[in-house]
């Protein structure tokens, strides 16, 4: 049976299951004794091994939540951009962002980001378009999702160039 529940245009929903790993045999019996591993589950995708941060006891093999959150916003720019460019006229032919965040622990169990600085560097097909390049980053920002779902600020230093 179809699902006739009506939809808000443009709306989009996401679906995963996570799943803890880390019962090495008591379950959650004190606070050392079980792991922080989840394998993380898309329908159609590999499966992500993640865990905590290993500031928290997780396995620093694995991703944590404060990378998938860094991840999600450069790549979310990254695609953003791209677009953007397109419809700039701008070729972009290579790009490359040493993304970072900071979190501040607030002393009673939590905390949150307070900011996250990407750091794109861009290489364009002509010296003509860098201009247009660097422009391109605001409009970018304004079209990523996940940038705009934030209560921090998410910064830019780009960096653009053509080919030589």
């Amino acid at each position: 049976m179809a699902d006739s529940t009506p939809r808000a245009l443009g709306e989009h929903h996401y679906a995963l299951t996570s799943v803890w790993t880390g019962n090495t045999g008591t379950g959650t019996s004190g606070y050392r004794d079980y792991r922080r591993e989840v394998t993380i589950e898309v329908d159609g995708k590999p499966e992500l091994l993640a865990s905590a941060d290993k500031s928290f006891r997780g396995d620093p093999s694995r991703w944590n939540p404060e990378d998938l959150l860094l991840a999600s916003l450069s790549e979310c720019h990254l695609l953003s951009y791209l677009h953007a460019c397109v419809t700039a006229g701008v070729v972009v032919v290579s790009y490359r962002d040493d993304a970072s965040g900071m979190m501040r622990e607030d002393g009673k169990g939590g905390g949150s980001f307070v900011e996250v600085m990407l750091r794109p560097e861009v290489v364009v097909a002509d010296a003509s378009m860098i201009e247009a390049a660097e422009r391109a980053h605001a409009q970018a920002n304004e079209w990523c999702f996940i940038a705009n779902s934030m209560n921090f600020p998410v910064r830019h230093q780009a960096t653009v160039r053509a080919v030589a």
